[in-house]
């Protein structure tokens, strides 16, 4: 006998061979088994939750993977990779070699599509619909889309370019939990989501057709307003079917014959010919597991956690976060000046703005999935003499470029980036990564940029980055920082200008944001060894301290650049661009992350792989050393923990 009864299930095709009424009892094994997987790994946990019972239904009705079923982002779809293979291996998730959090469609068969920015799925979902269709077959495209992702502004010109080709293989789920939807949950609402869908609804509509269409078209227009009228007057359909949608909805996303009956009929509407459809279904993050519902934006991403009691323990680390050293400061410096404002795109949590929100509510603004729009309103406020704080993830900047370029940088309007998780993020992996904000930014006209050493410095240089009058951006690392003193006052920093932590003759390490302090210990290496390198911390990428970067070169005749970013286009390259402007030719090392794309896994075993800790800086300079026939240790010297 199995345990469980996922168990018998190695893909949705033994899915699809239960009877119905099994179906809970599956999904109900799902519920546990995600939440003693998660308690013991971390990662993503109500959002997958309140998705079981939709993705169950979805992988039952729909003949995955020959139909397409695209997930918007990965937050739900922890059950979708339970059931499509992955079980086995999913106490794993998040770590290196193991289940990504998100969908790669290298992974598996049944990872349509890519997803860890928000919003992406139904434009996916409609190209696969499209090219079905071209292709001849008569298969379906499903896109799954919820947790907030319907603000994304893409997501919109997807419903309306849908509408727009009456796509009849395209099936759009909402997974609805927002709390202001739950008075339209009950026995009303599942009954219209079943009748409105069912093939004696359908018939009656074709009937009503008929009927019109001998009639003179005043009385067809006015029966077709009072159809819409009735419509909107007892469900939310006006909206979508504005998008040239046929809506059916809502209905409880925990109820499973009720979704089957509802995906089922939706599914014959478009063999029908009657797409494209959207199902809205109600949900409850967290459902199933109590503390997760009570609590779900707490249980959205976790550490390990005891399943039994939901009990977090919190880290013993006094070390504070950059992020909320970065909150702090913006609280502080907003009270002192008012013209502050701060926005987010639905990240208040993760970038610490709720903290300003909550100390300064009027001059917080949450735009939701919106980065394009986030960047422009922040440009807007700009014009009116604000100074706007637009706290984005470097991987979530990437969605507004164009904003950044035409509408903050062409026009040199003062705003401020702050761009958090800069670098590698761990378990998030590649999505995530924050790798390529140095090059897309520093390019831009009129754009300041910057990194910090360490937490204090983070906070003069938000003042800065406030207080200079045109664009500028801050990029700094997640976790916690180095545990260094806080300042009493933050000051502004001289723009441009780095500063010189170590001098030495051999060599010159220059240094941008976290890995300054490994060079600072790379250089301690070197010294044991009878090498004396100078180490610097640039602060600025854009301007660069171009006179200070210059003498070191000239005095040490060898450099050695080190950032955790991307190696093409970066701080490394900045360097050498600047250095070959001004005749200057020396050998030099730019150590960075190479041109590769990095999956989720331990950030301090990444780091040591890439060279980019103090060992393998050290191991770099020397080598760099050897190169020019220069390297000298002392009798007997050796260099620390280098191989």
């Amino acid at each position: 006998m199995n345990d469980t009864p996922l168990d018998s299930i190695e893909s949705p095709a033994e899915l699809r061979a239960l009877p119905a009424d099994a179906l809970p009892d599956v999904a109900q094994a799902l519920r546990d088994e995600i939440v003693q997987l998660v308690s013991r790994s971390g990662g993503h946990l109500a959002s997958s939750l309140g998705a079981v019972d939709l993705l169950v239904a979805l992988h039952y009705v729909f003949d995955t993977p020959r139909d397409r079923l695209v997930l918007d982002v990965g937050h739900q779809a922890y059950a979708h990779k339970l059931l499509t293979g992955r079980r086995a291996d999913f106490a794993r998730i998040g770590k290196e070699g193991g289940p990504a959090k998100f969908l790669r469609r290298a992974e598996s068969p049944y990872d349509d599509f890519g997803a860890g920015h928000a919003g992406t799925s139904i434009s996916a979902a409609l190209g696969m619909a499209r090219g079905l269709q071209a292709a001849g077959e008569d298969a379906f495209a499903v896109a799954m889309i919820g947790d907030g992702a319907l603000t994304a502004g893409m997501a919109l010109e997807a419903l309306n370019h849908a509408g727009h080709l009456k796509q009849p293989n395209l099936l759009v789920v909402l997974n609805d939990n927002e709390m202001s939807i739950e008075p339209n949950v009950g026995a009303l609402g599942a009954f219209l989501s079943r009748k409105l869908s069912a093939p004696s609804a359908r018939r009656l509509r074709r009937l009503a057709k008929d009927v019109l269409a001998p009639l003179p078209q005043p009385l067809q227009q006015l029966a077709r307003r009072a159809e819409r009228s009735a419509k909107a007057l007892l469900t939310p359909a006006t909206l979508f079917e504005a998008f040239g949608f046929r809506y059916i909805g809502p209905v409880s996303g925990h109820d499973l014959p009720s979704l089957l009956a509802t995906l089922k009929n939706a599914r014959a509407m478009m063999a029908g010919g009657e797409g494209p459809v959207l199902v809205h279904a109600i949900t409850r993050k967290g459902a199933g597991y109590a503390p997760a519902e009570a609590n779900p934006l707490k249980y959205h991403g976790v550490t390990a956690f005891d399943a039994a009691t939901g009990d977090m323990p919190k880290p013993a680390a006094t070390v504070p976060s950059y992020t909320s050293v970065f909150a702090d400061a913006a609280v502080q410096l907003a009270r002192a000046d008012e013209r502050i404002v701060a926005i987010t795109a639905a990240m208040a949590g993760g970038t610490g703005l709720d903290r300003f929100a909550a100390a300064l509510p009027e001059r917080f603004h949450d735009v939701g999935i919106a980065e394009q729009h986030a960047v422009t309103f922040a440009a807007g406020l700009a014009t009116t003499g604000l100074k706007p704080l637009a706290a984005i993830y470097s991987t979530f900047l990437q969605r507004g470029y164009d904003q950044v370029v035409h509408d903050v940088c062409l026009q040199n309007l003062d705003v401020t980036f702050a761009l958090d998780r800069a670098g590698l993020v761990g378990a998030d992996g590649a999505t995530h990564q924050g790798l390529f904000d140095l090059a897309y930014l520093r390019c831009l006209p009129n754009m300041v940029l910057m990194a910090p050493k360490d937490e204090n410095e983070l906070r003069h240089m938000l003042r800065t980055a406030i207080e200079h009058p045109g664009p500028a951006a801050l990029r700094y690392p997640r976790g916690n920082g180095l545990g260094v003193a806080l300042d009493a006052d933050i000051r502004g920093l001289e723009i441009g200008r780095g500063e010189l932590l170590r001098d030495g003759g051999d060599l010159a390490i220059v240094a941008l944001g976290s890995r300054v302090a490994p060079a600072l210990d790379a250089a301690a290496r070197l010294a044991e060894a009878g090498i004396e390198a100078a180490v610097f911390n640039a602060r600025f990428v854009k301007p660069l301290d171009l006179p200070a970067i210059a003498d070191l070169a000239r005095r040490c005749g060898a450099l050695v650049t080190v950032e955790e970013h991307a190696l093409a286009g970066g701080f490394g390259s900045a360097v050498l661009e600047a250095l070959a402007g001004q005749g200057i030719h020396v050998p030099t090392r730019l150590l960075a992350v190479p041109d590769t794309l990095v999956e989720h896994g331990d950030p301090a075993v990444q780091l040591a792989r890439f060279g980019l800790d103090a060992a393998g800086i050290a191991r770099s300079a020397l080598g760099l050393l050897d190169a020019c026939g220069r390297s000298r240790p002392a009798p007997g010297g050796h260099l620390r923990g280098v191989a």
